[in-house]
């Protein structure tokens, strides 16, 4: 139990600071809005708008790395992993984890640090406009990124130890996901009765089949 909470108490650091840098995408739309109707309707493009967009986009870029491990969503080949059992699963894990993993991460941080430090004691400025935004901020979120990636990983190292010892992979701090995750995890759950299972699975086939229909629909459209 007190495992389970550890893990889910880094889980939910990786949730909320992956669903507070999401808003981003918020703050980019009306900068990107903002500028397309400046610069085509009033005739004023702004100079610093590409060094600002790419900042807000490469912030959530790097933020969102944790809360993505966190979910377990980020891409890998698994036509072979996926038909392992859990400890062999693990077994591959932590190795990958030991020999790639954190030599990577803890190298990233480490000179992350000194970039950003550099940056901020030379007071950096985006050298693409002449009065350039500063930059050394946004050089700060390397080691940032780096060092919530870094704690995530642990949870992850941590997992693969308990699923080595129990033969099970510890549950991870839930989150919304696609349909078509839910219909496998709904399809192989054991506190699911038959008829719930059914329904909720007949309900997210109704879902992506509307979304398919939409997508027709604006196909045939055009």
């Amino acid at each position: 139990m007190n495992a389970q909470r550890f893990l889910h108490a880094i889980d939910a650091v990786s949730t909320w600071t992956g669903k507070a840098a999401a808003w981003l995408v918020v703050g980019l739309m009306g900068l990107v809005c903002a500028e397309v109707f400046k610069r085509y309707i009033l005739n004023m493009p702004t100079a610093w708008i590409f060094d600002a967009s790419n900042m807000l986009y490469g912030t959530l870029f790097m933020v969102a790395g944790a809360y993505t491990l966190a979910q377990n969503a980020h891409v890998r080949g698994d036509f072979l992993y996926s038909s392992m059992k859990p400890r062999t699963q693990a077994t591959l894990d932590l190795g990958l984890y030991i020999l790639f993993f954190l030599p990577g991460i803890a190298a990233l941080v480490y000179a992350g640090w000194d970039y950003a430090m550099d940056s901020w004691r030379i007071n950096e400025h985006s050298n693409v406009t002449a009065e350039g935004p500063p930059v050394y901020q946004f050089k700060f979120m390397i080691p940032f990124a780096g060092a919530l990636v870094l704690l995530q990983g642990a949870a992850e190292i941590a997992r693969c130890v308990i699923c080595l010892k129990t033969g099970e992979w510890p549950s991870r701090l839930a989150d919304v996901s696609e349909i078509d995750v839910i219909e496998e995890q709904l399809a192989h759950s054991e506190h699911v009765d038959d008829e719930a299972r059914k329904a909720a699975i007949a309900h997210a086939q109704n879902i992506e089949e509307a979304a398919r229909q939409r997508g027709m629909g604006g196909d045939l459209q055009r």
